[in-house]
């Protein structure tokens, strides 16, 4: 694959005609708690779309 930075300061990836952005979401690494870790999985078990909102923006 090919990259190229263009005036925007971003990478991209060239794939096939189109080029992709190289994009990375920063991990954190702050423990949640007991209380946290039973919430995230009230929410895996009874709030699925909620709980997809929340990890997909970060």
């Amino acid at each position: 694959m090919k990259e190229k930075n263009f005036t925007n300061g971003l990478a991209y990836t060239l794939v096939g005609d189109y080029y992709i952005p190289n994009l990375t979401l920063l991990e954190e690494s702050r423990p949640i708690g007991k209380c946290g870790r039973m919430h995230r999985e009230y929410l895996k078990e009874h709030r699925p779309i909620l709980f997809n909102d929340l990890v997909l923006s970060g």
